[in-house]
């Protein structure tokens, strides 16, 4: 499984009318998009110097899967609103192991 997290920081032109349009952007997504298994996101709540404004975290089933996503319309859709309002974009994917922490994946007892 693959893990996608980006994270944002705004400009002051995204503005909350651009935010809510973006967030339902986001919303269409789930459920909508062949192989993305999960998505969560939500704004920062902290407002630390070092904070992000908002993350996103999807997970697909491979890497095959997120370059659907990359390129899906739903996805495209939502670019247009949040691109050009980013001061700092941030990502990471990576391969996330299916076993739940704490457990030994091989033991099926």
């Amino acid at each position: 499984m693959i893990r996608h997290v980006v994270m944002f920081r705004w400009e002051d032109t995204f503005t909350p009318a651009v935010r809510d349009r973006w967030v339902r952007g986001l919303e269409a997504m789930r459920g909508n998009i062949p192989g993305m298994l999960s998505l969560v996101h939500g704004p920062d709540i902290l407002h630390t110097a070092r904070s992000w404004d908002h993350v996103i975290i999807a997970d697909f089933n491979t890497a095959e899967d997120l370059a659907v996503y990359n390129t899906h319309p739903l996805h495209e859709a939502i670019k247009p609103l949040s691109l050009p309002n980013v001061r700092e974009l941030a990502y990471v994917d990576f391969e996330l192991d299916n076993a739940v922490p704490g457990t030994d994946a091989k033991d099926n007892t």
